[in-house]
């Protein structure tokens, strides 16, 4: 099974999450897309964030239950940090041919994960292009260290189960973000 897996705070999850997943399954011919919803990202300030559940009960509805499906793995085996969310999965999910989805934004801050490098020794990666952020992430600290494993687009659909790898695929994008979102519904109590 190809399962491209989408982690995020969800916060609160909206169509933008939806596109993503529904590119990255076409694109990469993936069974499913798993949306990992952080039950605490620690990158990610407390304040302003909904409780689990609800951001849980979010990403299920933009899911189908079936092939775009919400997870709440991370907060049933009590991990905070992608590198140990992946050791678990790649365990409990053997046959499974995994590639992690992310966005331009994502990829630049890369190098402030809990032991990055390691996460792309473990799983491909695909990153999708993100408004303001494409030629930053692509000229940044994590694109640079690696750049010697990057493959070109069209070797995509290669990619889930093969690490190291990663490549930028070139799709449409979407402007939606969950800050934007949450601005402006504070806008519109006031």
């Amino acid at each position: 099974m190809r399962v491209g897996l989408l982690g995020g705070s969800f916060n609160p999850a909206h169509a933008g999450h939806r596109h993503v997943a529904e590119l990255a399954m076409k694109r990469l011919r993936l069974d499913q897309v798993w949306l990992l919803v952080s039950p605490g990202n620690p990158l990610k300030p407390v304040a302003g964030m909904a409780p689990f559940a609800v951001r849980l009960a979010g990403a299920a509805r933009i899911g189908d239950g079936r092939r775009v499906v919400a997870s709440g793995i991370e907060h049933a085996v009590g991990t905070r940090y992608t590198v140990d969310t992946i050791k678990i999965l790649l365990r409990r999910f053997p046959n499974a041919r995994f590639v992690w989805i992310m966005g331009a934004d994502i990829l630049e801050q890369l190098p402030r994960w809990r032991r990055w490098v390691e996460i792309v020794r473990r799983l491909p990666l695909v990153v999708l292009p993100r408004p303001r952020y494409n030629n930053q992430a692509l000229a940044g600290q994590a694109a640079h260290r690696l750049r010697a494993v990057r493959r070109p687009a069209r070797e995509a659909i290669l990619l889930p189960g093969v690490a190291p790898g990663w490549v930028f695929l070139p799709v449409r994008q979407n402007a939606i973000s969950a800050t934007a979102i949450r601005q402006a519904a504070k806008g519109s109590v006031l």
